[in-house]
């Protein structure tokens, strides 16, 4: 039994590396490679077989490789990987190209062989107007209202009238002192003494005209 079973595998491998040749004759023995470009810095071809332009069925073994235009910088192997936006036939990158101008080529060697290439250019995506640094849109900083001062509470108002209180009233005008008195007084006798002599010469000299004036009559 089990060498039936055996024998039984071993007819069917043999019949399958029989008909993949006849499979592949088919459809040619050649692939044809286009790069399309890129979307989103992924490269993006399309595979066919060269003879009847059918898509490939099966997985595809290739290598992608990318040098700047000015030959400063390389990129690769890459694998392509089935692209789910250009099927049956289209094959692109999960890696992605920064941008620039790029030489890209496209080398298929499984089911058959193919080669493609193109020159690439990725641009610069600018980011979305009104975002900043992945955070969400920002417009113009709204005016906020200032509030208005509070009004007085009772606290602050006992507080004023307390300060207020706390200040001492203005000094009333010194009395005059006895010192101030006293040269007052002096002033005045001074004033009165000098008046006083003032009359007692006038009076003297009033004296003295008339005895003259009685010796020259006598």
């Amino acid at each position: 039994m089990r060498i039936r079973i055996a024998l039984s595998a071993a007819v069917t491998a043999l019949g399958l590396l029989f008909l993949l040749p006849s499979v592949a004759h088919a459809h040619g023995d050649t692939l044809k490679v286009v790069v399309t470009g890129q979307r989103a810095g992924h490269v993006t071809t399309e595979i066919t077989w060269e003879n009847d332009g059918d898509a490939v069925d099966e997985a595809v073994s290739a290598t992608v490789n990318a040098v700047s235009v000015d030959g400063t910088r390389t990129l690769g192997p890459w694998v392509l990987v089935r692209d789910p936006a250009a099927a049956p036939a289209g094959w692109t990158t999960a890696e992605v190209l920064p941008p620039g101008s790029w030489k890209v080529s496209v080398d298929v060697g499984f089911p058959a062989l193919g080669h493609g290439e193109l020159e690439v250019g990725v641009p610069v995506v600018d980011p979305a107007p009104g975002t900043a640094g992945g955070t969400g849109t920002t417009g113009a900083p709204t005016p906020v209202a200032s509030a208005p001062a509070p009004a007085p509470t009772t606290a602050s108002g006992a507080q004023s009238a307390s300060a207020q209180s706390a200040v001492p009233p203005p000094s009333p005008a010194p009395a005059p002192t006895a010192s101030s008195a006293a040269e007052g007084d002096a002033v005045w006798w001074t004033t009165a003494g000098v008046a006083v002599t003032a009359l007692a010469g006038a009076g003297v000299g009033l004296l003295l005209r008339r005895r003259r004036l009685r010796r020259r009559l006598g």
